[in-house]
C-alpha cells in the first residue's frame, strides 16, 4: 500500500475521532427498570444527565438500589449500541471520501 494513502487514512480517522468527541455529549440513551419506576439517561460520555424515580420505588432501599443498577445497565447497553452504530456509520463515511 502507498505510504501516502496510509497518512491520508490516518488523518481522516483523526478528524472523524475529533468529530465524534464533539457529538458525544449530545448522544443520549435512556434505560429503565421496574416497569419505568426508575429511569436513567446517559450521554455519550457515560455521564448521568437525568434520573427519575417514582415515589413508590423509594419505599424499599434494597429494591431501589437494584432498580437503579438495572436502569443504569440498561441505559449503558443502549448507549454502547448507539455509539457502535455511530462508529460504524463514521467508518463507512470515511470509505466514501
Amino acid at each position: 500500500m502507498n505510504p501516502f494513502e496510509l497518512l491520508k487514512n490516518a488523518q481522516a480517522i483523526k478528524e472523524q475521532m475529533a468529530r465524534m468527541q464533539d457529538i458525544l455529549p449530545a448522544i443520549r440513551a435512556t434505560g429503565n427498570a421496574g416497569a419505568g419506576m426508575v429511569t436513567i439517561t446517559l450521554n455519550g460520555k457515560f455521564t448521568v444527565v437525568d434520573i427519575a424515580i417514582e415515589e413508590a420505588a423509594a419505599e424499599d432501599l434494597e429494591t431501589l438500589q437494584l432498580l437503579i443498577q438495572s436502569a443504569f445497565n440498561d441505559a449503558s447497553a443502549k448507549l454502547q449500541q448507539k455509539l457502535q452504530d455511530e462508529g460504524l456509520k463514521a467508518v463507512s463515511m470515511m470509505g466514501q471520501s
